[in-house]
């Protein structure tokens, strides 16, 4: 089973990019308290609408909660060797909090009275404390 669950903070801006088909995709780096007082980096990739909203709504410093898989890829670089990648690709994404509230101002002021703009994000995943290494 490959199966990842974290909690984190968003390291610097997000990458947004489209693919040639016009799939949104979003790269960026959280960072997770590990054990003995380190912190793990974790490289992230996120698709489609998930990766849309998490540009416009979160940035440097959100606290996210991520659910997921790891994968490793491999390419050949510019000199020829072999480089691996090792990156979570996420599922689903929960914002513990926004732009605005982790003190950056957001892209886009959303009005209360506006539609949920979280409607069709993906299903909410629930974290006890069991699903927590730290």
């Amino acid at each position: 089973m490959n199966k990842f669950f974290g909690i984190g903070r968003i390291t610097k801006d997000i990458e947004l990019a489209y693919t040639q088909d016009g799939k949104a995709v979003a790269k960026y780096t959280i960072a997770i308290n590990g054990y003995n007082d380190t912190t793990d980096f974790l490289n992230c990739v996120t698709w489609n609408k998930q990766a849309e909203n998490l540009k416009k709504y979160c940035g440097k410093g959100s606290q996210i909660a991520v659910e997921g898989r790891v994968s490793v890829r491999n390419y050949e670089n510019k000199e020829g060797k072999k480089v691996y990648v090792t990156e979570i690709v996420t599922n689903n994404i929960m914002f513990l909090d926004t732009k605005k509230e982790s003190g950056q101002a957001p892209k886009e002021e959303v009005k209360e009275e506006t539609a949920d703009p979280f409607a069709d994000f993906g299903e909410t995943i629930e974290l006890n404390d069991d699903d927590i290494a730290f």
